[in-house]
């Protein structure tokens, strides 16, 4: 294991340790300093941001709009930890407690994981995210983010340890891993002795890589293949609306729609209406053959574009025979991300959410909501796409396991 690593372990742990005993007041004041700091400090974080971009030249526009650092977007992540700041403190509160038959008191309590590594593509966002959600769920956070954007980690993480410095706290309860080779990633992914739990974060490739070869426990997160199912008896207004803005507003991001279904009974009304209004906003459209039927010059979909998360303004159009048929195709390609129905039938909504084997299912609504913020939680560590310990948006509770405090009388067992 390389020397460096292990000494980031090691003051991580440290730190988790210390972490995990403040009160909630100190945490929170803590969350606020590295806020104002941030926007103190906004002209070096800029500076540094724009390094990375002039070094990014062959990256794509989708990428170099995740990496890119402003005035409004840091002011964002000041007003992120500050929302943090006034969420309750998970630590701070008993789940339940009981009595047992034999005289013991049982006490369910909520307590940090402990140290977590995230290794994250170039979203600079993240490292601010991260920071005040393990801070304030009681835990400490090691960084590797990848090399498009390591000027600008550094300099965020500069200033939020500055902050913790200054009011007394355990500035190693964040820390950045500054080599970012893949070597050093995978030598991360195997610090069982230091590292409690790994959550990967950026696209389909890094996720399946972190979860296939860390040896440290992982939660899944991220790649969003997500579809929008337009239902025999949707509203047409409704449905271009919802599809606009779930493939349109920031397609880059993994609640972004990447295919639309259409039932067969109102494919040849529907269609060519949302088949407009998307290529009006740029989207290219790629059909199977009845789509192509329906809309002439439309680019015929492969079978490798059923499981693609674009990331981009393109669209995989299908024409399907029922309800059935299109969850079917949705659980066979899905990433178990976001899904949606758009129907004026509450009983085949139902019926949707219940049979969808997806994170977050939605009946007439964009899934562009499939966000911690949106969903009430603040900001977000992640979006789990597994099924054990967390799913869905990754808030302040999903980042802590629980205890039980067992007080007894001198019980023995017989």
């Amino acid at each position: 294991m390389d020397a460096k690593l292990i000494t980031i372990g090691q003051q991580a742990k440290a730190a988790a340790d210390q972490v995990a005993l403040l009160d909630t007041t100190t945490k929170n004041k803590a969350l606020l300093a590295m806020a104002t700091a941030l926007e103190e400090k906004q002209k070096q974080i800029i500076a540094a941001n724009k390094e990375d971009l002039a070094a990014a030249v062959d990256m794509p526009k989708k990428f170099t709009d995740r990496l890119m650092i402003n005035a409004q977007r840091i002011t964002d992540m000041a007003n992120g930890l500050r929302n943090v700041a006034r969420l309750a403190d998970p630590t701070a509160k008993i789940d339940k407690g009981w009595i047992t038959a034999d005289g013991l008191q049982i006490l369910q309590r909520r307590v940090p994981l402990g140290v977590i590594g995230i290794i994250f593509e170039a979203r600079p966002n993240v490292t601010v995210d991260a920071t005040g959600l393990t801070f304030k769920s009681g835990n400490a956070v090691i960084l590797r983010g990848g090399k498009e954007a390591i000027r600008t980690n550094t300099s965020l993480v500069n200033v939020l340890r500055e902050a913790l410095k200054a009011k007394h706290l355990p500035e190693n309860a964040v820390q950045l891993v500054e080599d970012t080779s893949h070597e050093q990633a995978q030598k991360m992914m195997n610090m069982t002795d230091y590292i409690d739990v790994l959550i990967p974060r950026g696209g389909r490739g890094l996720i399946q890589r972190v979860v296939k070869t860390a040896t440290v426990p992982v939660i899944e997160t991220g790649a969003g293949n997500c579809h929008v199912y337009v239902d025999k008896d949707a509203s047409l207004e409704m449905a271009t609306n919802i599809t606009v803005n779930a493939k349109v507003q920031r397609p880059s991001v993994c609640n972004a729609a990447e295919k639309l279904l259409v039932h067969r009974d109102v494919a040849a009304k529907y269609l060519p209406t949302l088949a407009k209004a998307l290529t009006d906003h740029g989207v290219q459209l790629r059909g199977d053959e009845v789509a192509q039927e329906i809309v002439p010059g439309m680019q015929a979909a492969t079978e490798k574009d059923w499981d693609t998360e674009y990331n981009d303004l393109i669209m995989a159009v299908k024409v399907v025979d029922s309800l059935d048929d299109a969850v079917s195709h949705i659980n066979k390609h899905s990433t178990h991300h976001s899904e949606v129905i758009i129907t004026d039938s509450l009983s085949r909504g139902q019926d949707f959410q219940r049979r969808i084997n997806s994170a977050c299912v939605y009946v007439n609504a964009s899934t562009r909501f499939t966000d911690g913020g949106m969903f009430g939680f603040g900001a977000e560590i992640g979006i789990s796409t597994q099924k054990l310990h967390a799913r869905g948006p990754m808030g302040l509770d999903q980042l802590t396991t629980i205890k039980y405090e067992i007080t007894g009388n001198g019980q023995v067992r017989h």
